[in-house]
């Protein structure tokens, strides 16, 4: 009796300190979330991706003109949940002439918690502020 008994405190001592000396996973750090977004006036348009972080807005796509004699661009302005506007943002590029054309850029919004909403502006391009032909907002997922 007393060898199962030792038998037993043996296995159970070898088990705990493997449980408690065996190695942690380790977390992974959770993907910022995401929204895609498409703002289109006829057969000129911008859409990409907004991708929420703490304190800003990373808004990367592409954009569109149609037109021969025209441009293109895009604005976003990021917004706090009671509409006040943290930040305004505009595209590094311009599209003219038919081209579909990439940007990216970051909107700041520098308060706890970031951005309630974000809206995204398809405009003439032109230098800022632009003229905008539609916007349409995203609210944080």
């Amino acid at each position: 009796m007393r060898t199962h008994l030792a038998a037993a405190f043996s296995a159970v001592t070898l088990t705990t300190g493997m449980l408690l000396t065996a190695p942690t996973a380790s977390a992974q750090p959770a993907a910022y979330p995401a929204t895609p977004f498409n703002v289109t006036v006829t057969n000129t348009y911008t859409t990409g991706t907004l991708t929420w972080y703490g304190r800003s807005v990373l808004v990367e796509g592409v954009h569109k003109s149609a037109d021969q004699e025209n441009c293109r661009g895009t604005t976003a302005f990021t917004l706090d949940a009671g509409n006040g506007q943290l930040g305004v943002g505009y595209s590094n590029t311009r599209s003219c002439a038919g081209e579909v054309v990439p940007f990216s850029f970051t909107v700041p919004a520098d308060v706890p918690g970031g951005a309630a909403v974000v809206r995204v502006c398809l405009d003439d391009g032109s230098a800022p502020p632009p003229t905008y032909f539609k916007c349409v907002r995203y609210g944080h997922p």
